[in-house]
């Protein structure tokens, strides 16, 4: 989807980042320019600032957030006033974000050097599953690691639901849910930041399939398709699982699969079908 955008450019801030000793000492000017984008629509027929983002005070944020760090590298500095802007201001879903340094230390006839990025929110589907222990327990307490992390928030869960064994039958029954979020992880941060939650709670990788107090697996991140070693998004074998299509079903029906085009209801049905 396209969103509208509040565009900030020039902003002047003195400030201390960079490699060299004298840079951190004296400091020099840093110049920003930033794309926010957001949606404009509803501030566009009310006429309240109630309904927009207040670009003054995301000036001063950016300018605040450059001044009480010292960052040897530009790169660092980008992403730590991105970040603030994104979790301080919660209408902006992405920001584009250029840092430039035309006081660098470079003995070579230059105009400027800067770093430019581009950062969001990223709305990302899971998986949930427990069948060792207290199982609701460890699920809840997955749940709240979620929503304790900064980098994620809106965190929403289905109903549980109590599953027979995928794979591996001679185990106990599991408990097993989805949850919807919104989050800055990028798909491989947030893969890391679920294999800590895992093993907090004695998850072990042993066999596959097996038993587990914990399972997190990331099901939709966007509409992205990653095919790594480590990851597979959108999961390769959710068609075939009804334990994660039922409460899939019950977070969102209708979210489309970005490869197949089919929903998450279509699946369902056929797979129902199929067995």
């Amino acid at each position: 989807m396209n969103m509208d955008e509040i565009r900030i450019s020039g902003l002047e801030v003195y400030a201390y980042h960079g490699v060299f000793p004298e840079e951190n000492k004296k400091g020099q000017h840093f110049y920003i320019n930033a794309v926010l984008y957001t949606d404009t629509r509803k501030a566009g027929k009310t006429d309240e600032l109630s309904d927009s983002t207040h670009y003054g005070l995301v000036c001063e944020e950016m300018a605040r957030a450059m001044k009480e760090q010292c960052f040897h590298l530009l790169e660092r500095a980008a992403e730590y006033v991105a970040e603030r802007v994104l979790l301080t201001f919660p209408l902006i879903r992405e920001i584009e974000l250029e840092i430039c340094k035309p006081e660098a230390p470079i003995a070579l006839p230059f105009s400027n050097v800067s770093v430019k990025i581009r950062r969001g929110w990223h709305t990302v589907y899971l998986g949930l599953g427990s069948n060792l222990g207290d199982s609701g327990q460890y699920l809840k307490t997955a749940l709240e690691k979620l929503s304790a992390s900064k980098q994620i928030r809106g965190v929403k869960s289905s109903e549980w639901i109590r599953t027979k064994p995928y794979g591996v039958e001679e185990q106990p029954d599991f408990l097993n849910g989805a949850a919807v979020m919104e989050t800055l992880f990028t798909p491989w941060e947030l893969l890391d930041f679920l294999h800590i939650v895992e093993a907090e709670a004695g998850r072990v990788r042993k066999v596959r399939w097996g038993a587990r107090t914990l399972d997190l697996d990331i099901l939709f991140y966007d509409d992205r398709v990653i095919d790594s070693e480590n990851l597979t998004i959108p999961h390769m074998d959710m068609v075939n699982r009804e334990f994660v299509l039922v409460p899939l079903a019950g977070l969102n029906p209708y979210l489309r699969h970005p490869i197949t085009g089919r929903t998450v209801q279509e699946m369902l049905k056929d797979l129902r079908e199929r067995v």
